[in-house]
C-alpha cells in the first residue's frame, strides 16, 4: 500500500465515529506496527505518536528511526538562503522532489532559522551554501564566523555546532565535509584551512599551509588532526559523503589538469587517493565536479558522467555512465555541471554551474528541458534522525 495512502487512511480512522479507543490497541500483534509504520512518511508518524504511548515511544526509538531510513524513498529539494537584513535569518525552502518533472517551484515549504551566534557583523554571501546531507540531515556552513549548523527538515529541528578557530592569515580558503562513521556510529564535520604565509626565511616566497579539524556530534570541541596529504588541496567549498568516506577534488595550483582525488576515512580518519577513470588507457584528467548518484561516488569529466561502481577506489570500478550533450549548453565550448539526481526513469537532474539553470535531460533520448529554479539544491532523504541532544 502507497505509504500516504496508509498514512491517510490511519488518520482518517482516527478522526471517525469509530473510535480506536473502542478496541483494544494495538489490534494488530504488536511485532507487526513496526513493519507498518516505518514504511509511512514522516508527517504522519509525528502526528501517530499522539495515538498512544507505545506508538510514542516506538516511534521516537532511534532503533526505529534507522529502520525507517533503510525503508524511506521520500526525497525533497532543498534550497537555502542567507538574509543579512534580518537578524541573521537563514531561509530553507523545500520542494518535493518529483515536482521538479512537472517544473512547478510553487508547492514548497518553507523554514527560517535565526543564529544564536549571530551579532550584526555577517557578510552578505557568509552562508548561504550546503555542505552535505547525510540520512536525512542537511549539513550547511559558510566561510565569514565558522559556523556550521545541521537541520533536519523533516522533524523541523537545528543545531548550531561550536564556532572553530580560523588562523589569522589573509588568502584563507575553507571546505568542509559531513558523513556517518558507522564504526562510532555518530556523525562528524570537516573544516580543510588552506591558507599562504611567508616562509620563514623572510623572503617574498609564499609557503601553501593546511588545517584540518574535525567535530564529532556530542563533543564541545573541533580536533585538529594531521594535515591534508599529498602536497594538495581541495579546490571545491565540500567534499561529498560516500561509503564511510569523505572525497574532495584536489589540484595543487586550481587547474583542472592537475586535479586529483582525495578520500578522507571518517573512522581511521586516514587518507588515500582514489585514481581516476581510464578512457582508452589513458587516465582522465580534466576532472570537473564531485558528486553522489545512487549511493555511489559520481565524477564529471569533460563531457562524460562516471560513477564508481564495484570496488571503492579501484580504477577498473568506474563506469562511463553517459555523456552530457553539448546541445545543452547554447554553443559554449566548455561544459561546467553538477548532477543532483537520477531518477528511477533515468532522467537526470543536471545543474548549469555558469547561470541559473537547472536542466532536465533524459539520458535516453537525449531530450531535455530547462527547469524554472535557481540556484545550486541539495537532495536530501526524509529520516527520523536526530543524533543532537
Amino acid at each position: 500500500m502507497d505509504s500516504s495512502r496508509e498514512g491517510r487512511q490511519t488518520l482518517k480512522l482516527l478522526s471517525s465515529g469509530h473510535s480506536l479507543h473502542s478496541q483494544p490497541l494495538p489490534t494488530l500483534p504488536f511485532d507487526l506496527i513496526p513493519d507498518i509504520l516505518s514504511r509511512l512518511q514522516v508527517k504522519f508518524l509525528l502526528q501517530l505518536r499522539c495515538v498512544c504511548k507505545s506508538w510514542k515511544s516506538l516511534i521516537s526509538d532511534p532503533k526505529f528511526a534507522k529502520k525507517h531510513l533503510r525503508l524511506s524513498t521520500m526525497r525533497s529539494l532543498h534550497f537555502v538562503g542567507y538574509k543579512q537584513h534580518s537578524l541573521g535569518k537563514y531561509v530553507l525552502k523545500s520542494y518535493p522532489l518529483h515536482s521538479i518533472l512537472k517544473n512547478i517551484n510553487t508547492n514548497f515549504t518553507q523554514f527560517e532559522y535565526f543564529a544564536n551566534n549571530f551579532d550584526g557583523d555577517y557578510l552578505a554571501d557568509s552562508f548561504r551554501y550546503f555542505i552535505d546531507s547525510c540520512d536525512g540531515i542537511l549539513c550547511i556552513g559558510g566561510s565569514y564566523k565558522g559556523l556550521v549548523i545541521l537541520w533536519n527538515p523533516s522533524l523541523r529541528k537545528f543545531k548550531e555546532l561550536p564556532l572553530f578557530e580560523k588562523p589569522k592569515v589573509t588568502h584563507l580558503r575553507m571546505s568542509f565535509g559531513f558523513g556517518y562513521d558507522s564504526f562510532k556510529e555518530n556523525y562528524k564535520v570537516i573544516v580543510v584551512l588552506h591558507y599562504l604565509i611567508r616562509d620563514s626565511t623572510g623572503s617574498d616566497n609564499w609557503v601553501h599551509k593546511s588545517e584540518v579539524k574535525v567535530h564529532t556530534l556530542g563533543s564541545n570541541i573541533w580536533k585538529n588532526i594531521h594535515e591534508f596529504p599529498f602536497g594538495v588541496f581541495p579546490v571545491a567549498r565540500s567534499g561529498k559523503f560516500v561509503s564511510g568516506t569523505i572525497n574532495w577534488l584536489a589540484s595543487r595550483q586550481f587547474h583542472p589538469c592537475t586535479r586529483s582525488i582525495v578520500s578522507f576515512d571518517l573512522a581511521k580518519e586516514s587518507y588515500q587517493k582514489i585514481s581516476p577513470p581510464s578512457y582508452g588507457g589513458v587516465d582522465v584528467c580534466n576532472m570537473l565536479t564531485l558528486g553522489v548518484l545512487r549511493d555511489c561516488l559520481c565524477l564529471i569529466c569533460g563531457d562524460d558522467v562516471w560513477v564508481i561502481m564495484k570496488e571503492y577506489g579501484k580504477k577498473e570500478s568506474w563506469n562511463k555512465l553517459f555523456t552530457i550533450p553539448y546541445m545543452l549548453y547554447r554553443g559554449r565550448y566548455s561544459i561546467y555541471t553538477k548532477v543532483i539526481y537520477v531518477f528511477e526513469d533515468d532522467q537526470v537532474l543536471l545543474k548549469d554551474l555558469s547561470d541559473s539553470a537547472l536542466i532536465l535531460y533524459n539520458s535516453k533520448n537525449g531530450t531535455h528541458k530547462s527547469i524554472n529554479f535557481i540556484d545550486i539544491p541539495e537532495v536530501c532523504i526524509e529520516s527520523l534522525i536526530w543524533p543532537c541532544s
